[in-house]
């Protein structure tokens, strides 16, 4: 089943070009910052914890206020909304930049223009996430979905090698300086865009809308089954991935292979991406949990046979499924919840998705030091499959289709929902 109007159809939708310009221009920034920030940190302290301090500097705000960044993108205009963080996330990365440049810079100072990022970020996730209906067709909504991966998951790969040429070259506070560049230029490029408020309720108050959210979230059985799940396979992915894994690389094959394995997974994003913009997901949800159950396959790789041939090409497979889930997921999201509820379902998504993540990096450390790193990690893959398997277990997940009006509808489309 191939993509409606072709996979570029959503780029002849004005607003959707300037909006995907937007976000290229941004994402480019966003891909080089964690590089650069982490070098400008650890040649300020030279202290890893102080690191992990600026981090979760940025981290925390972005979860407390995520579910007020879900009422304020469906209160006010998306656009206006995305303007402002964009500019103000330029306007601090600046600062950050000039304090680096200077030598003025100094932990806690850092720590709280990161802590003011992580804030604009709760505002700008939801939104993002409610926009892309506006802009485009509904029958285009993969397309779009899949075309902003494309330049996202390319710019992932290309970003911090960038960084660490201007950081090698030039000094970690230009490379944050390319960064607040690439966050204003994108204000400037949403500016072309004017998109009205979605219309609310005069009696509305943020509590009311709070609750509306959470109304839509726990009234969804699909929404919230596939959130829990991700609340613990995030933990897991956090924790054995990301925390285990370079301790395993280090005493076996090191951080160049590490690096690859990484590398490669970014790859399968990639190619996922190209092919979703030309074939059309029938069942989103059930074939993007399959997708992620091929994670637990690399987890499980990692702890039986940490070695870089078979770990490549696990993390490749694993890439292209996590994309997978990512695209059906989205467009699943986009055609199932009200567009004037979008950014409130978003924010409950993201929180309950995000909250666990620091569990899951303070658990797995102590696991693995108690009782080995490899034994550790193939039980978090073990859970991980279970808990996919769980999340396919209800019938709204496996059976949620796609949502496309008769007037909309391809041929393909049409045949499939009277078979």
């Amino acid at each position: 089943m191939t993509a409606p109007d072709g996979p570029l159809a959503p780029l002849r939708e004005a607003r959707f070009a300037w909006f995907y310009a937007a976000r290229v221009v941004s994402t480019a920034g966003s891909a080089m910052a964690p590089v650069a920030l982490t070098f400008a940190v650890l040649a300020l302290t030279h202290s890893a914890a102080a690191l992990g301090l600026v981090l979760a500097g940025r981290t925390l705000p972005m979860v407390l206020f995520l579910l007020i960044g879900g009422v304020i993108s469906d209160r006010f205009s998306r656009t206006t909304v995305l303007r402002a963080a964009n500019f103000l996330s330029g306007a601090t990365q600046a600062v950050v930049a000039v304090l680096v440049i200077t030598g003025a810079a100094n932990l806690w100072t850092l720590i709280a223009l990161e802590a003011l990022n992580g804030t604009l970020a709760a505002f700008t996730l939801p939104a993002l996430q409610g926009i892309v209906p506006q802009l485009v067709r509904r029958e285009q909504l993969q397309s779009a979905n899949a075309l902003l991966s494309f330049s996202r998951s390319g710019l992932t790969i290309i970003g911090p090698t960038v960084a660490a040429l201007l950081v090698a070259s030039a000094g970690a506070g230009w490379a944050l300086a390319a960064d607040a560049l690439c966050w204003l230029a994108a204000a400037l490029l949403i500016g072309r865009i004017d998109l009205p408020p979605i219309p609310r309720r005069t009696d509305a108050s943020m509590l009311r809308e709070l609750r509306e959210g959470w109304t839509v979230f726990s009234g969804n059985t699909w929404l919230w089954a596939v959130v829990a799940g991700f609340g613990v396979m995030n933990a897991i992915q956090a924790g054995a991935w990301l925390t285990l894994g370079p301790s395993i690389a280090v005493g076996t094959f090191g951080a160049r292979g590490w690096g690859l394995i990484l590398s490669a997974e970014s790859a399968g994003l990639l190619v996922m991406t190209v092919v979703m913009l030309r074939v059309q997901l029938r069942r989103p949800l059930l074939s993007g949990m399959l997708g992620m159950l091929c994670f637990a396959g690399t987890l499980a790789v990692l702890g039986a046979t940490p070695r870089v041939l078979p770990l490549t090409i696990a993390s490749f497979i694993s890439g292209a499924g996590i994309e997978l889930f990512s695209i059906g997921w989205n467009v699943t999201m986009q055609e199932n919840i009200d567009e004037a509820l979008l950014s409130r379902a978003s924010s409950y998504d993201a929180l309950g998705s995000f909250v666990a993540i620091p569990v899951g990096q303070m658990l797995f450390g102590p696991l693995g030091e108690a009782f080995g790193d490899r034994p550790v990690i193939l039980a978090g893959a073990g859970v991980y499959a279970v808990t996919v398997l769980l999340v396919l277990s209800s019938r709204s997940v496996r059976d949620m289709g796609r949502v496309v009006t008769p007037a909309e509808a391809p041929s393909e489309l049409r045949i499939e929902a009277g078979s």
